[in-house]
């Protein structure tokens, strides 16, 4: 497994295309902890979904609708969200922007076939 072991981050990493107007790239992990930019064009969505992972995510740019346990908000850049593990969430965006993931543990299901 090739874990990141750069102290800093600058496009070290190209983007992955997701589908659906979402691409993501990885900053940075190893067997504890990952940060991931996600790219979303206006009108995508990740959909409502549950892991083990611990997740706390922080708005760079864009205005999205985010679910997290059954309530749902607007967030705008500067907000963010915590996903407890195995509680549903999910996001659409409102305006085009990014979301900055931060998982605990790593996803290993994300960088399985890397």
């Amino acid at each position: 497994m090739n874990f990141k072991k750069q102290p800093f981050f600058n496009g070290n990493s190209g983007w992955e295309e997701l589908g659906g107007g979402v691409s993501r790239q990885f900053v940075g992990y190893n067997s504890q902890i990952m940060m991931v930019i996600v790219k979303f064009e206006k009108e995508a969505v990740g959909a409502l979904h549950q892991h083990f992972h611990s997740q706390i995510t922080y708005v760079a740019e864009g205005i999205f609708e985010v679910t997290v346990d059954g309530e749902t908000k607007i967030l705008r850049k500067g907000d963010g969200f915590f996903a407890q593990p195995n509680i549903f969430h999910g996001v659409k965006c409102l305006e085009s922007g990014q979301l900055i993931d931060s998982f605990a543990p790593f996803r290993e299901d994300f960088v399985k076939d890397k």
